[in-house]
């Protein structure tokens, strides 16, 4: 048996006065967070570049995107798992060594497919830093106020770097394309310098121990490959051809077995009750359509700002700018405004304000003004990303067990990833057949209008949850606490309550 080195969650982090030490914690997992939702939204403006330099033809490029979001959003829960059973240091630290040499490769390589390969592996380390480092927190910080501050502060830092990460891609792709993959080593290496030295160890009797569900990591992980691969394809090869088709169903059959493998199994790699707890299955399904409907919107902005207006590149990431920056300087007092109102209360404030600003979109026209259609709608998205994503964050990982807490945090993250290939891989279809492969400016927006209009309705699905939610605790809050016995006059079972209460 090993022992564990004191954690910080020993005697600091019961409360919101944290030592050098943990706030280092803190900020060494936040880096990870930052470059891992950096990663997929940075190399978006670098295509064209990557494209003519190195030759390839529009679909290779296609892969630069989806290699990552295939690793990440394919891997997800198996590194959450891992996380638990091997340790939530040694998994962060070994997935972030990888993901700097992968980023490395990427900055190097003069082959396409080399590069998908080093945006693929940087794809699963990423899977595997992300569960680790979210379940570090929920484990170091205890539930309550103080792990609210460090998940609001967290989940806001992963959020700015993937808003962020369109205007450093717009100038860093400027001074070459390479610069976009390079960017990220010496940051990674640093953060992997410091966390040697401050992540807390684990003690070996704090992890789950059993057999391992190799069964059900190769059904499960195979089901998440290939429904990310399947729909990053479907529109290359048609939603409705014999390849599609034929993959969902493998991806069915893959899901069930794996259904009743976990249902079945002693050591299962998802335990299937943890969906019993209602605040985590709702927050999974709210975490899909935040970032499922994100992901379309920014999806359909970069088209419009670029090819209808004319935009460059450097110019449409500024012009994303200030949904990102409200995000960013909301970081520190989110966590006491999840602690006065409580995640109930601004889930569907937030999910609200993100519908919102996607349905003023729907003005845009040939000749639309800045001031007038794109920055309402990035006050509303900033306002509704700092107010949502701690909160679903916040929501999926609470009442979990800590040796659970891995899990967790692969659920939540695999839902975001998931959600963001299903729902861009349906706008983008949406878009095709709305334009009718039309070039003209009405015939763009005829494409641009329904997708923005599958956007809102993706958002208001996930609004409703929250509302749903929020009356299903209401109610629990509201009924009656459950009858105390009397013992004034003790017959058979009270007087049995009585004595074991007396014990008490």
């Amino acid at each position: 048996m090993t022992t564990a080195a004191p954690s910080p969650a020993d005697t600091h982090a019961h409360d919101t006065h944290w030592t050098p030490r943990l706030w280092g914690t803190l900020v060494v997992l936040c880096a990870a967070m930052f470059l891992d939702a950096l990663d997929v939204s940075m190399v978006g403006v670098a295509l064209p570049s990557i494209g003519t330099d190195l030759h390839l033809s529009t679909s290779a490029l296609q892969w630069v995107v989806s290699g990552y979001v295939l690793g990440y959003g394919g891997l997800l829960l198996l590194g959450g798992r891992a996380a638990d059973l091997l340790g939530r240091r040694r998994v962060f630290l070994v997935a972030l060594a990888v993901f700097a040499a992968a980023s490395l490769l990427g900055g190097l390589v003069d082959n396409g497919a080399l590069l998908i390969g080093a945006r693929f592996l940087k794809g699963v380390a990423a899977a595997f830093t992300a569960p680790a480092g979210l379940s570090i927190i929920t484990t170091t910080f205890a539930e309550g106020p103080a792990r609210n501050r460090a998940l609001a502060i967290y989940t806001t830092c992963g959020a700015s770097g993937f808003s962020l990460g369109l205007v450093l891609s717009g100038l860093l792709t400027s001074v070459g394309w390479r610069w976009t993959f390079l960017m990220p080593v010496p940051v990674a290496l640093l953060a992997l310098a410091f966390a040697f030295k401050l992540l807390p160890r684990q003690a070996d009797d704090d992890r789950p121990h059993g057999g391992y569900d190799v069964a059900g990591a190769i059904t499960g992980t195979g089901a998440l490959l290939l429904l990310v691969f399947t729909v990053t394809e479907a529109q290359g090869a048609g939603w409705t051809s014999v390849r599609t088709l034929g993959s969902l169903a493998v991806v069915a059959v893959l899901a069930a077995a794996f259904l009743v493998i976990e249902s079945r199994t002693a050591h299962p790699l998802v335990r299937l009750g943890i969906f019993r707890n209602g605040r985590v299955a709702r927050a999974n399904l709210t975490a899909v359509t935040i970032f499922g409907s994100y992901a379309g919107f920014q999806f359909i902005v970069t088209l419009y700002l670029q090819r209808l207006l004319g935009w460059s590149a450097l110019e449409m990431a500024f012009a994303l700018l200030p949904a990102g920056a409200l995000v960013a300087l909301s970081a520190t007092r989110m966590g006491a405004v999840v602690d006065r109102f409580g995640t109930t209360r601004l889930l569907p404030v937030g999910v609200l304000a993100l519908a919102a600003g996607y349905a003023l979109f729907l003005r845009l026209g040939e000749h639309s003004g800045y001031p007038t259609l794109v920055l309402p709608s990035m006050v509303l998205l900033g306002v509704g990303f700092a107010l949502a994503f701690p909160s679903v964050n916040i929501a999926a990982t609470s009442g979990v067990a800590d040796e659970e807490q891995g899990l967790a945090s692969g659920l939540v993250n695999t839902a975001f990833q998931v959600g963001s290939a299903i729902v861009l891989a349906v706008t983008t279809a949406v878009i095709t057949a709305g334009s009718g492969g039309g070039e003209s400016p009405q015939a763009q927006l005829d494409g641009y209008r329904p997708a923005l209009l599958l956007v809102t309705g993706v958002a208001a699905v996930g609004l409703a949850v929250t509302l749903v939610g929020a009356a299903l605790e209401r109610r629990r809050a509201a009924a009656p606490a459950a009858p105390v016995p009397d013992y004034r006059y003790p017959t058979g079972q009270n007087v049995a309550d009585a004595q074991v209460l007396s014990e008490r």
